[in-house]
């Protein structure tokens, strides 16, 4: 970054959940590493643009760094509706998709909530994508949650089809890419009000407290009976506020805007 400087190279650096993270209880996050920390300050100030997927991330991104965040600016994921779009028949009840295969992303994805609420359910059926099932048994779910590594996008395609509810029970997130491609396809949203998720939600679904599971339960049971309304709702707002396009579009804007 500062050698680019130097040589009068713009900069630009795009913001995912990760980067902002700071959760000494899990121990995760660069930001509790010293040295890391120094380094991505650094980063953020100097860059001649920084762009987060979420007003959430630029708001951390602004106190992590202690600085302004003039040179911070929005721009969210863009998604693409014909691909990602509903199936013919909702068969499945709730769907998680999480990359978690350690504790402290268990944890931070909300899996080990979302197990407790599959106890309290017995009859409704849950799956989970992107852990590896060896490792999550070591947790003792019950066996109404079955476990999926990760998969291909045509694969996840199907399985986004097929379920009623998408459940997001994460303890932080940025914009989640799987909780706006389950709406496409969908699937009532159900979501901790954490980062990105009441920006992707909006009066489309519904959020709850992290780690309350009595309301992630009764949200959940609320989504499965909903009907196609909300279905409709969840896929139009995604559609309306996160089109590829206009991501596309944005993004050559302010390329166009440094190179002048």
């Amino acid at each position: 970054m500062l050698l680019g400087k130097r040589l009068g190279v713009k900069s630009i650096i795009i913001l995912g959940g990760a980067d902002v993270a700071r959760d000494p209880e899990l121990g995760y996050g660069i930001w509790l590493s010293q040295w890391k920390s120094i380094l991505v300050k650094r980063a953020l100030r100097s860059a001649d643009c920084v762009l987060a997927v979420d007003q959430s991330l630029k708001e951390e991104a602004k106190i992590l760094a202690g600085y302004n965040g003039s040179n911070i600016t929005t721009l969210p994921t863009g998604y693409d509706a014909l691909f990602w779009k509903p199936g013919l028949e909702k068969r499945n009840d709730i769907l998680t998709v999480a990359v978690a295969n350690d504790k402290a992303r268990f944890r931070i994805k909300g899996i080990d909530y979302l197990i407790q609420a599959a106890q309290q359910m017995p009859a409704t059926n849950f799956a989970v994508i992107g852990v590896e099932p060896s490792f999550a048994y070591t947790f003792r779910p019950p066996l109404n949650i079955k476990f999926y590594p990760a998969m291909t996008q045509e694969e996840l395609l199907h399985f986004y089809q097929e379920s009623i509810v998408y459940c997001q029970p994460s303890r932080r997130e940025g914009l989640p890419n799987a909780l706006c491609e389950a709406m496409l396809c969908g699937c009532v949203p159900v979501a901790t009000n954490v980062g990105g998720n009441s920006t992707a939600i909006g009066d489309s679904g519904f959020l709850v407290p992290y780690a309350d599971v009595a309301s992630l339960i009764s949200a959940l049971k609320e989504a499965l009976s909903s009907g196609s309304e909300l279905t409709a709702k969840a896929r139009a707002r995604i559609v309306s506020l996160f089109p590829k396009e206009k991501r596309e579009r944005e993004l050559l804007k302010i390329i166009a805007g440094l190179a002048e």
